[in-house]
């Protein structure tokens, strides 16, 4: 783990997204739809759309957006036909970088996320040449000073896989994908609070990056997030600021 950059990194990343709060709207509303097409409208007995609809409302989005955006996805509205699609690639120093995308012309998704890898210094590969570098789960991050060993208590109780230290003192508690709301909120019943969390596709090993390969590797990223069609992109680069 990049232990010195660790907790830096995860506030910068966290201020980059706060900062596109423009777009989340958009990609829950997709999500939402495509979680409901695939496994019903009940949130009781779709996780994935349980998930979206969490991460909605932590957002604030306005109950009538979550509520047209099931229906859309069950059919009761019309609306535009999304599919899902995953493109792999490597980044700057060979850094994986996974970009999953909802859209409705696979074509011109394609071809734009290529450009930006190729644009930016990147390389577009081919299905699964770096996804089992990555483990889906959920994670929660908490600041230094927090207890550790009260919090490991609490976490694996609550039901969590694993607590990992990082030596700047950050913690973070990975999770089942689908266990993630109930033992984010069990934790927060206790006292503790993550300064950020989220259901992810998690690099099972860290690339760290400094001076003007992260200037390089963050300009990537940032060309991969700004694509209309993209709803996340997950990377194994940790940039020293």
């Amino acid at each position: 783990m990049a232990g010195h950059s660790k907790w830096a990194n995860i506030q910068h990343r966290k201020g980059r997204q706060d900062a596109k709060r423009g777009k989340i709207f958009t990609r829950l509303i997709k999500e939402i739809t495509v979680a409901a097409k695939m496994g019903g409208g009940d949130v009781n007995m779709n996780p994935r759309l349980r998930l979206a609809v969490e991460k909605a409302k932590a957002e604030s989005m306005p109950k009538d957006n979550i509520e047209n955006a099931v229906k859309r996805g069950t059919g009761q509205l019309e609306g535009v036909d999304y599919v899902e699609c995953r493109y792999e690639g490597y980044g700057i120093a060979g850094a994986a970088v996974m970009v999953d995308c909802l859209t409705d012309n696979k074509t011109r998704t394609v071809a734009d996320v290529r450009h930006a890898f190729s644009k930016y210094g990147g390389n577009m590969g081919t299905d699964g040449c770096v996804s089992f570098q990555f483990k889906h789960c959920g994670y929660l991050v908490f600041a230094p000073g927090v207890d550790e060993d009260a919090l490991m208590e609490a976490a694996l109780e609550a039901g969590a896989d694993d607590v990992v230290g990082s030596d700047d003192g950050s913690i973070e508690v990975i999770t089942g994908p689908y266990e993630f709301t109930d033992i984010k909120a069990t934790l927060e019943a206790k006292g503790f609070k993550a300064e950020m969390g989220e259901v992810t596709m998690r690099a099972e090993n860290d690339t760290e990056l400094s001076g003007e390969d992260a200037a390089r590797m963050q300009k990537l990223l940032d060309a991969l997030e700004d694509l209309d069609d993209v709803q996340d992109v997950y990377t194994s680069a940790v940039l020293d600021e």
